[in-house]
């Protein structure tokens, strides 16, 4: 039992490269399928036109729902997604919200951005989980 333990041991040791972190290019099993989805990239997505822009769109494109609008709510949603390889944003959901009323809003914003930047590996473009969180505030 031990050498079968010290086998495993230097196998994973030789695949991670003794202390790299190991990063499959593709998901264990799925060769040929669809591409990994990165948490990180050496170059991450990026909102064309930074963060000013971001700011701009959700402050331009944000319709406040009009239950939280009656309730006088204000509230947080974090949305997750991800930034393909052509910049598209794909798959938001929701990953943390402070008000239910909030979160299809959220989602509706995700959904409609522009193309982003797309995020970089080894100088290839790859698809990059991203998160982000889209404040709305009630003012009288």
């Amino acid at each position: 039992m031990r050498n079968f333990l010290l086998f495993i041991f230097f196998t994973f040791s030789a695949l991670v490269g003794l202390g790299q972190t190991f990063q499959a290019t593709e998901p264990l099993g799925t060769a040929g399928a669809n591409p990994a989805v990165l948490n990180y990239a050496e170059q991450m997505p990026a909102f064309v036109g930074g963060e000013v822009a971001l700011h701009q769109y959700l402050a331009t494109q944000t319709k406040y729902p009009p239950e939280a609008l009656r309730r006088g709510l204000s509230g947080q949603v974090v949305v997750q997604f991800v930034v393909d390889e052509q910049g598209r944003v794909l798959d938001p959901i929701v990953v943390k919200t402070t008000a239910a009323e909030f979160n299809d809003e959220a989602r509706r914003l995700a959904w409609l951005m522009p193309r982003w930047t797309p995020g970089r590996e080894h100088g290839q473009p790859v698809r990059v989980r991203c998160t982000l969180p889209i404040s709305f505030t009630f003012r009288r």
